[in-house]
């Protein structure tokens, strides 16, 4: 760090990613146990952030949750929307991010194809 520029642009990213996690509305929780953290949880809520921030969803906060004991079907992906079931997707990639955000988090669809558990 070289400015009080740069230490101000630090300062409101770090303030903006602490908005991500704390919202009200909808629930975005992924499984970060040893076993989600070896299968890619890290990249995925990464990428899940950025599609949020990239679209600029306002309401939705991001948790993190130990394992859920579906160890096989990791990287698994919490989304409940207010008054709806919640939705566990498993085997997410990074590169469903994009999905999930459009269809689910925007939309309200489910995308069935990445469903392992339903809860209402």
């Amino acid at each position: 760090m070289k400015s009080l520029e740069e230490l101000k642009k630090l300062r409101e990213k770090l303030q903006s990613d602490t908005k991500l996690r704390a919202a009200d509305g909808i629930k975005v929780i992924v499984g970060m146990g040893t076993c989600g953290i070896a299968a890619g949880a890290r990249e995925v809520m990464a990428a899940l952030m950025d599609e949020v921030k990239k679209r600029g969803v306002a309401g939705v906060a991001f948790q993190q949750t130990g394992c859920i004991g579906m160890c096989d079907k990791e990287v698994l992906v919490d989304i409940i929307s207010p008054g709806g079931p919640r939705i566990t997707y498993g085997n997410v990639r990074p590169s469903d991010a994009g999905r999930l955000v459009a269809e689910h988090v925007v939309n309200g669809q489910i995308v069935k194809d990445l469903v392992v558990a339903k809860s209402v």
